[in-house]
Formats: structure tokens, C-alpha cells, sequence
């Protein structure tokens, strides 16, 4: 129970009681008003058998020993943890000797009541925050009077709650959200696992099919008959004769035509040189060789000439030296037996046999095919594999187990997560590896959630790892929050723990402490470095706001 609700739990024990019985002694709570109903004696709390006359209480005596008779005193201060040790202080045989009361109790009307401590009571201090009434100085030591402030702390304290109380109902929803969220993602894990096991399923299935699809293809392959060169029917032996004849004659032709048109280019070049040698030579020059050349140049230029070729000639002999593929002239494959293996003509007795004894008939010959080729009767072919068939079902094979490993794969990763612990509600998962950031002179500190933690320098941006997720943990802490409630307070709290960071320089891996405490937003309050490389970071988020959660849903409730 919290400090605010025990409170009020006094406050409204108070209205009660106070409707019921007369006033109480001086500094007495509702709560103990039940051991003040007497007029005329006084037990102590702790210690019935001890009585004492009703005018001792609140003498300014410690008569109890535990200090039941001066609630309104400090009399009895020397018995609470928070005085020094006294001789009194020593316990005296089996008497309880713990202080019975917590303290003075401050009605606090127009605020909430609360106890101060016995030590404070008249100590010339006027203690607001705690009595706000001022009425722990009734003896107004020293001249010191402390009014009656209530009124306006109280206001100043209900302005504050409902700021509180504001911002922890946003927090609450903020939270419900975040929970729905994480819903949904686990929802959608839990989709891709059933949609990846049905394909994981029809996958080994395919498989299966596609193994026995390579096996088959492969047998095929090797039932196939290794035939002979020329090897067929006679038809198609002669139309193989007549198409490597025409594919020699078309090389042939090409080969002739480069050669004429090499011919050609040299008699035109030396026909070139003879011309100049004729109109530039000296017919002065008395040498009988000479002139011997230059009149058969003349009759070799007087005769006619054989046409060597034109272009309507050259495009006919084109059309003619391309292959019969592109021409598609003639189609020798219709005039060509497709060549069979041995299974081939071993099935084509199936024709001839009635339908219902097919199956049997093509299984036999199947188990024959294979019998006759492992005791060496037929030879299977050299070429195992090579096939177009043989190459699309391995390729086929291939791609599905791929396909099927990475489907493996994918569903372990998402069986993995969901038994990861995300938290209460499995909230973080819908926070996972979103960041949050705090400025913090030098450096800007980086939280990412349940990813890792690190501390960023402005000067040249460089990227220090403090720790990298590993667990959510809960550690106690006893702080006090500050008046922007921007705290930890106290009582256990969630933690995250990231290790393994870089390693400091003469010191261990980074590590850091993330301690959590309930807030509207996600904020980085505080970076210290507890130890050399070991750091704590306090932080704010809705995710932890369990507390505030309950409360809502019970109001809403109520």
C-alpha cells in the first residue's frame, strides 16, 4: 500500500470516528482512538498490564514503554528509530519496548492528515510539508508560532494530484494501447508461423515428387539406346545423306566465293598498275621489253571481257549459301525419324494389348528396362544428366529445397520470439527498437528498446555502444522524486539489462542498467556512471504503469 492511499485511508477512518466519539488526546490518530475511550485509566498499547491514571497521558512523561501515554509529546522520542541512542532505549526484561504510535498525528483539515515524528514535535521548526496545521508547535518554543497553512497547501496539493492523476490516466491508456499493439504483433507472428508450416508442409510434399521427377528423368536418361552414326529408318538415313551433302555444297559455295572475290580485287589492282605504266612510260626509251609488255597490255585491253559476277548474281548466290534453318526451303525434320530409346519400342507393344492390362504390362517393362541394363544387356547412356529434362528437374529439386530451408529458418526465428519475454502484457514488443534520446553536454545518450544503448558524441558523431539487450529484470530502489515527479521513487521496479557493449579502454565490456518507473511519454531522466564503463539510466514509459492501470480499470469499475 502507498503512502497517498494510507492516507487516505486515515483521512476517511478520521470522518468516521470522529462522527462516532468525542476528541481524542493531542496528537492521537483515528485509528488509535480506541485506546484513548477511558476517563479514568490508560493502558499502554503494547503492555496491557501496565495502567496508568488518565492524567498521565500527554504530561510530557515517558510513564509507557512504548510510549502509548505521550502522543502528543516528544517525551517519548528517544524510542524511535530515528533519535540517538539513549540509556532509556535499553530494553527492561520482556517489555516491549517499540514504539507503539508512528508518530504525532496532524489532522490537517483542508489537506491530507499525516504523523510527524515524535523528535519534531516542539523542536521550534514549523514542519509544513508534513504539518501543515502547525499544530505539532502548540508549545510555541522559543516564541515560535506556526499558523494554520492548510488551506492554501492543500489547494497548491490538489492542483498538483490532478496534474498526477491526469497524466497517470494518459499513461494508463497510452499503456493499453501499447498492449493492444503487442497483441496485434504477436498476432501476426503467430499468422506467419501457421501460414509457413502449411507451406513448409506442401513444400516436403513437392519435394517428394520433384525427388522421384530427378529419379525418373535420370532413368529415362540412362535407358536411352546408344545408337550408331546413321543409325534409323531408311527414309530418314537418306534425308540425313541429302542434308549433310547440301550443307557441303553450301560450304563449298562460300568458300568459292571468297576466293573469286579475292581474285577479282587482285586483277583489278594489277590492271590499275599495267594502265599507269602504259600512259606514264617513255615510247623513246629504246628498250624492246618494255615495248614488248605494253603491246600485250593493248591487246589484253582490246579484247572483251568475261562478266565476272554482278549484283543481281551475288544476291542470288547470298540467298542460295544461307542455311535451310533460316531459309526454311526445306524442313528436314518432318523427313526425319526422332530417334528412339529401347523403352520406346519396348512400350509400343502396349498398342497391341487390351486396356486393362496396360498398367501391369508398362510396369513389368519398366522393371525389364532396368534389369536388362544392370546385368550389362543394354547399355545405358554415357550422358547422364545432360539432358534438358534431366537438368529441369534437378534445377526444380534445387529451388524448393532452397526454398524449403529458408522456410525452416523463418519459422525457428519466429517460434524463438514468441517465447522471448517482452514484459507484463508482452508490451515491449510493440516498443521494440524504437529510440528515445537525452542531450547530456558532450554527448547525447541513445536508448533503443531491447536493442542496445549508446552514448553518441557532438563532435565528431562517433558511436560508443554502452550494452546490448539481454534480459528484463526488476531491482528495489528507494529515491526520492523530484516535484516534476520525474523519479523513480520507491519499491521494486522494472529493469532492463544491457551487456556486452565495447570494450573501455583498461576496464570491462560496457554495460548499463535501464531502471523504469512509470510515466505519460518515454523520457530519458538520468545517465550516470556508477562505476568505470557500468552505467544506469532512469527512464520514463507508459509500459511499466501496471499500478495505474489496475487503479483506472478498478474506478472505471466502481
Amino acid at each position: 500500500m502507498g503512502r497517498l492511499e494510507a492516507l487516505l485511508i486515515v483521512g476517511f477512518a478520521a470522518c468516521f470516528i470522529n462522527a462516532a466519539e468525542g476528541p481524542r488526546p493531542r496528537g492521537v490518530g483515528p485509528e488509535f482512538a480506541r485506546f484513548y475511550e477511558s476517563t479514568d485509566t490508560f493502558s499502554c498499547i503494547s503492555s496491557p498490564s501496565i495502567q496508568l491514571p488518565i492524567s498521565h497521558v500527554n504530561d510530557d512523561f515517558c510513564d509507557c514503554p512504548d510510549g502509548s501515554d505521550e502522543p502528543g509529546t516528544s517525551a517519548c522520542a528517544h524510542l524511535s528509530s530515528l533519535s540517538p541512542y539513549t540509556v532509556g532505549a535499553v530494553p527492561i526484561g520482556d517489555v516491549n519496548t517499540t514504539l507503539a504510535l508512528p508518530g504525532y498525528y496532524c489532522k490537517n483539515k483542508g489537506h491530507q492528515p499525516s504523523y510527524v515524528p515524535f523528535t519534531n514535535v516542539n523542536d521550534g521548526v514549523c514542519d509544513y510539508q508534513l504539518c501543515c496545521d502547525g499544530s505539532d508547535e502548540w508549545a510555541k518554543v522559543g516564541g515560535i508560532k506556526c499558523d494554520d497553512r492548510c488551506k492554501e497547501i492543500g489547494k497548491e496539493w490538489r492542483k498538483l494530484d490532478e496534474q498526477r492523476q491526469k497524466s497517470a490516466s494518459n499513461a494508463a491508456k497510452r499503456r493499453k494501447e501499447l498492449v493492444a499493439q503487442a497483441a496485434i504483433l504477436r498476432q501476426e507472428v503467430e499468422v506467419k508461423i501457421h501460414t509457413l508450416e502449411t507451406e513448409i508442409q506442401a513444400e516436403e510434399i513437392k519435394l517428394k515428387g520433384l525427388e522421384a521427377n530427378l529419379a525418373e528423368a535420370e532413368r529415362q536418361q540412362r535407358g536411352k539406346v546408344v545408337k550408331r552414326p546413321g543409325s534409323g529408318g531408311k527414309l530418314s538415313m537418306l534425308a540425313q545423306l541429302a542434308r549433310d551433302r547440301i550443307e557441303e555444297l553450301r560450304e563449298a559455295l562460300i568458300e568459292v566465293r571468297s576466293q573469286r572475290d579475292m581474285s577479282k580485287g587482285r586483277i583489278a589492282e594489277l590492271e590499275g598498275i599495267l594502265t599507269t605504266f602504259k600512259e606514264e612510260y617513255n615510247p623513246n626509251f629504246n628498250d624492246e621489253g618494255v615495248k614488248r609488255a605494253v603491246r600485250g597490255w593493248e591487246d589484253y585491253a582490246a579484247r572483251d571481257k568475261p562478266t565476272i559476277g554482278d549484283e543481281a548474281h551475288d544476291r542470288d548466290l547470298d540467298e542460295i549459301a544461307k542455311p535451310d534453318s533460316e531459309t526454311g526451303a526445306i524442313k528436314w525434320n518432318e523427313w526425319e525419324e526422332p530417334e528412339e530409346s529401347d523403352v520406346d519400342v519396348l512400350y509400343k507393344i502396349e498398342a497391341y494389348l487390351p486396356a486393362p492390362f496396360r498398367d501391369w504390362i508398362d510396369k513389368k517393362l519398366r522393371d525389364l528396362r532396368v534389369l536388362l541394363i544392370e546385368n550389362g544387356v543394354l547399355a545405358p547412356s554415357s550422358d547422364v544428366g545432360s539432358s534438358k529434362e534431366v537438368e529441369e528437374a534437378r534445377n526444380a529439386l534445387k529451388a524448393t529445397e532452397d526454398s524449403l530451408k529458408n522456410n525452416r529458418n523463418q519459422l525457428n526465428t519466429h517460434k524463438e520470439d514468441l517465447e522471448k519475454n517482452y514484459g507484463a502484457d508482452d508490451v515491449f514488443r510493440a516498443l521494440k527498437d524504437q529510440c528515445i534520446t537525452k542531450d547530456s553536454g558532450e554527448y547525447t545518450y541513445e536508448l533503443c528498446w531491447l536493442g542496445s544503448t549508446k552514448q553518441i558524441s557532438k563532435k565528431n558523431n562517433g558511436r560508443t555502444t554502452m550494452g546490448n539487450f539481454v534480459s528484463i529484470d526488476s531491482v528495489t530502489v528507494d529515491d526520492e522524486v523530484p516535484p516534476d515527479g520525474k523519479g523513480l521513487g520507491s519499491g521494486v521496479r522494472v529493469a532492463l539489462r544491457y551487456e556486452n557493449g565495447q570494450h573501455c579502454w583498461n576496464g570491462p565490456n560496457r554495460s548499463t542498467l535501464v531502471v523504469l518507473a512509470c510515466a505519460e511519454t518515454d523520457e530519458l531522466w538520468k545517465i550516470t556512471e556508477e562505476e568505470k564503463c557500468v552505467y544506469r539510466m532512469e527512464v520514463g514509459t507508459p509500459a511499466v504503469c501496471e499500478v495505474a492501470e489496475k487503479a483506472q480499470t478498478l474506478k472505471d469499475e466502481l
